[in-house]
């Protein structure tokens, strides 16, 4: 049961980028995610209450809020906007930098101290976006796209610490009023943006807004936070280099995104540099105080 959560886990975030890059033909990016959180609100909502969750109050209350800003309303307005123009595959590899973007911000707000293997593994993963931005550049992928992925990715890696930085609290009540925070950054946007905010008018329009509502913000979300139950972290914390060969294999199939041959380069740097970081750490044999004999 964990290997098909972990591998349902996979498939799903990793066809999010997709997703989102597809619903961005049929409705303006940015109100595409502004319905997203409109419909994903009241459905977390309904699941705190049915599950009984306690409501955060307080210092929580605040970090969920702030969590809410940045994942929900900075990360995905410029992720759905980036993604005009950045193929879904590429959008998903730079997200596979959250993880050593978060260790470095946790250090910086006094949440974690920062060990020098994850030093060593930003450092190359960012070599790597470096060498990803190249070839991308080459394929003449506008540089703002690529930039708006890069700081979508480091919001998200902003708002964990954010949330990291609050009281504990319970998961699903927090990701509701998360949601509610980002719901309006998202609508301001979109209306400085000048973005038509009408409704899809077709089924093909509303399923990729529906499947990232009940797939990505409520399936996905149920079965990770069983796995990290029932499993390892750390074998758990190996989605997140899954899921951008996931995204890229996807977007090759059914949108045909080819990225450039020194992008695949890149991507590997980065994927290795997360497969570092990730890695437990090893441990230090304990010397006896006996004597030799």
């Amino acid at each position: 049961m964990v290997y098909l959560a972990f591998a349902l886990c996979c498939l799903i975030w990793g066809s999010t980028f997709l997703a989102i890059r597809i619903g961005n033909e049929a409705v303006a990016p940015v109100w595409a995610a502004t319905l997203r959180l409109a419909l994903a609100m009241p459905a977390l909502a309904l699941l705190a209450w049915a599950t009984r969750a306690r409501w955060p109050r307080g210092a929580a209350l605040q970090g969920a809020l702030l969590f809410g800003f940045f994942n929900y309303g900075v990360n995905l307005a410029l992720l759905y906007w980036g993604e005009q123009t950045v193929p879904s595959g590429i959008a998903a590899v730079f997200y596979a930098t959250v993880p050593l973007s978060t260790a470095l911000l946790a250090a910086v707000f006094g949440v974690e101290r920062l060990a020098a293997r994850k030093v060593i593994a930003a450092t190359v993963a960012f070599v790597g976006v470096g060498v990803i931005f190249a070839g991308e550049l080459s394929l003449a992928v506008p540089l703002a796209g690529l930039l708006a992925i890069l700081g979508a990715a480091t919001a998200a890696a902003l708002s964990t610490v954010m949330l990291k930085r609050a009281p504990r609290q319970d998961t699903v009540p927090a990701n509701a009023v998360a949601a509610a925070a980002g719901l309006p950054v998202c609508l301001v946007v979109s209306t400085l943006l000048g973005e038509a905010r009408t409704l899809p008018e077709t089924s093909a329009g509303w399923f990729p807004i529906l499947y990232l509502v009940v797939a990505g913000s409520l399936g996905a979300y149920l079965l990770y936070t069983w796995l990290i139950k029932s499993w390892s972290v750390t074998n758990a914390s190996y989605i997140g280099v899954i899921v951008p060969i996931v995204a890229v294999i996807l977007g090759a199939i059914v949108k045909q995104e080819r990225p450039a041959p020194l992008t695949f380069v890149g991507a590997a740097i980065v994927i290795a540099a997360v497969v570092y970081a990730l890695r437990p750490a090893p441990q230090t044999a304990v010397r006896s105080a006996a004597p030799a004999p």
